[in-house]
Formats: C-alpha cells, structure tokens, sequence
C-alpha cells in the first residue's frame, strides 16, 4: 500500500464494507489518520462504523456531515470521525482545534486538510464499481508517509483481504 502501488480491493455489500472497516481497526492506533474519498452515498460513514466495531468503540457513528465532527470514546482509543465538505481550506479546518491526542482521526472528503492532521495518512477512495449492484464498491488504500509503509502495511493488506474473502 504505497502510493505508487495502491492496493484495491472489491466489497459487495455494506457489511463487507463495515467488515473491512472493522479488520483495519484491530491495525490503527492513537495519532493515525485516514482520509475518505468517494461520492455521496459511497459508503464512507459505513467504513467508519466498522472501524469503530474494530476499535471497540461502543456508541452509534452516525455522519458528522452538519457538525463537522464527532469524537467517540472507546476504551483504548476514541475515534475522531470528520466531515471536511463544507470545508473551506486547510486553515479553516486547523482553526476548529480539535484535539487528536489519544484518537484515530477519520476525514471524510479530507483531501485538501490530510497534511495539517498527520505527516502520515492512509487514503481510502470509495468507487462504485457497478451501475446495476447497488453494494458494488471498489476500496484504492494508498499510504503517505511514513507510518504506511514496511511491514505493518503488508499485515494491514492481508488482513483487508482476508476480511472479504
């Protein structure tokens, strides 16, 4: 999962999506980010909510989309689940303060804000990858930075794999 070569992977429903949501929380720890791309109604916020069930976090994640963000308590780690699309700019967002100490930070529509989180991120872009199946979607997970790469990444790749399979 570098970002020459980004690793794809293929879910047909939305509990394969959360499933595989859920594999990445048993990998991600306090200080990591991710950024989610992908259309409305892609499936960003049913990643998420895997990645919650993975990190054990217990109350609902519902879309930060009206309150830009939501911070979700779990007993090792919280979750910090963001809305960057009425974002304005990267000095917009880093103006909210939010505090990331101790959470995994999950951007949606996080493109232009990644490098004010984290010198490290991993991007997940959410396709539809069929008109006529509905859950159909195909899941590009690329790394920046250091923390993506060697042989954390190539557990975190099999474990993504074998998590829909």
């Amino acid at each position: 999962m570098t970002a020459d070569q980004p690793e794809i992977i293929a879910v047909t429903s939305p509990d394969e999506m959360a499933a595989l949501g859920a594999a990445l929380g048993k990998f991600v720890k306090s200080g990591d980010a991710l950024c989610l791309v992908g259309p409305l109604g892609a499936g960003k916020t049913t990643f998420t909510r895997g990645l919650a069930d993975g990190l054990e976090v217990s109350d609902a994640v519902t879309s930060p989309t009206f309150v830009i963000a939501r911070r979700h308590r779990g007993p090792t780690v919280d979750l910090l689940h963001c809305d960057a699309y009425r974002i304005g700019s990267a000095d917009e967002f880093v103006d909210l303060d939010l505090d990331t100490d101790g959470a995994v930070t999950v951007v949606e529509w996080g493109q232009s804000v990644m490098a004010e989180i984290s010198d490290s991120w991993l991007e997940v872009v959410i396709q539809r990858s069929s008109e006529n199946d509905e859950g159909a979607r195909q899941l590009t997970f690329s790394g920046h930075g250091d923390r993506w790469t060697g042989d954390e990444i190539t557990s975190v790749n099999r474990a993504l794999r074998q998590a829909v399979s």
